[in-house]
C-alpha cells in the first residue's frame, strides 16, 4: 500500500487531525485499551515520551472528542469518542497496522507542510 491508497476519510482525518507520531499512538493505545483509564505517567511509560509531553497528548485527544477526563483528585483519560468518530478511528487502526509506512509518511508530510507555512511567514520579501 502507499499514501494514495488509504480511503480519503483516512487521508484527510489523518492530515488535518493528527499532528504526531506520538499523538496517534496515544489514540490507538487508548483505543486498544478501551475499558482503562490513563494517567499522563502512564501514557508516558507506556509511549515512552515525557510526563509533560503524555500530558499535552492526553488534553489534546479531549479536546478531539477522542477521550473524556474523569473527575478526582488524579484526572485520568479514557477512550470515549462518539460513535461515528469510533468507527473512523477503528479503520484507521486497521490502516495503520497494515500501512504503517504511508499514515507516518502523511504525519510528517503535514508537519513539515506546517513548518515550511511558518518559516516562509518570516521570508524578507522585496515588494514588503
Amino acid at each position: 500500500m502507499n499514501k494514495a491508497s488509504l480511503p480519503d476519510d483516512i487521508r484527510r482525518f489523518v492530515l488535518t487531525s493528527v499532528p504526531s507520531v506520538p499523538y496517534i499512538e496515544s489514540l490507538l493505545l487508548l483505543r486498544r485499551e478501551a475499558g482503562s483509564t490513563w494517567s499522563a505517567s502512564q501514557l508516558a511509560r507506556r509511549i515512552y515520551v515525557s510526563e509533560p509531553q503524555a500530558a499535552q497528548l492526553l488534553a489534546a485527544l479531549a479536546a478531539s472528542g477522542i477521550a473524556a477526563a474523569g473527575a478526582g483528585e488524579a484526572i485520568g483519560y479514557r477512550y470515549a469518542p462518539s460513535p461515528q468518530l469510533a468507527g473512523l478511528l477503528d479503520r484507521l487502526a486497521l490502516h495503520y497496522t497494515s500501512d504503517l509506512l504511508a499514515i507516518t509518511g502523511l504525519i510528517h508530510s503535514g508537519v513539515n507542510r506546517r513548518a515550511q507555512q511558518f518559516a516562509d511567514a518570516f521570508r524578507w520579501r522585496k515588494d514588503t
